[in-house]
């Protein structure tokens, strides 16, 4: 299986970002498979045109956020536990809808504000 991803040098986007989002969209999709062994940090940097720094960056990210798990020098791999990221947004909504509510927020403010929240992460 190789690897599919493409780096957009035009985008609004940092390069670790969409690296780290379209790593994250293929695990969640099935695409790559619990266990898949990612390309080296310097190999994928080479692919992709990228500083290893800038691969480094994402693999961290994707990794504090469950999706891949390092095992030293034997590789990176997409981990098991998928469903941590689940968890820890959902861990995260709660307490924000906790919080709106203590703000004295209703229902549509808050809901609005994570819109608003959500367009400026994703770039839409």
């Amino acid at each position: 299986m190789t690897l599919k991803i493409a780096v957009d040098a035009d985008s609004g986007v940092a390069p670790f970002e969409q690296l780290r989002a379209r790593i994250s969209e293929l695990v969640r999709s099935g695409a790559l498979p619990v266990g898949y062994r990612l390309p080296t940090v310097r190999g994928l940097a080479e692919d992709l045109g990228l500083a290893p720094n800038t691969v480094a960056k994402a693999y961290r990210a994707l990794e504090s956020d469950g999706v891949v798990e390092t095992r030293g020098r034997h590789g990176t791999f997409v981990a098991a536990t998928g469903g941590a990221a689940e968890r820890e947004v959902a861990l995260a909504a709660s307490a924000y809808a906790e919080r709106a509510r203590r703000l004295g927020l209703s229902r549509d403010e808050a809901h609005a504000a994570v819109d608003d929240a959500l367009r400026v992460a994703y770039g839409i």
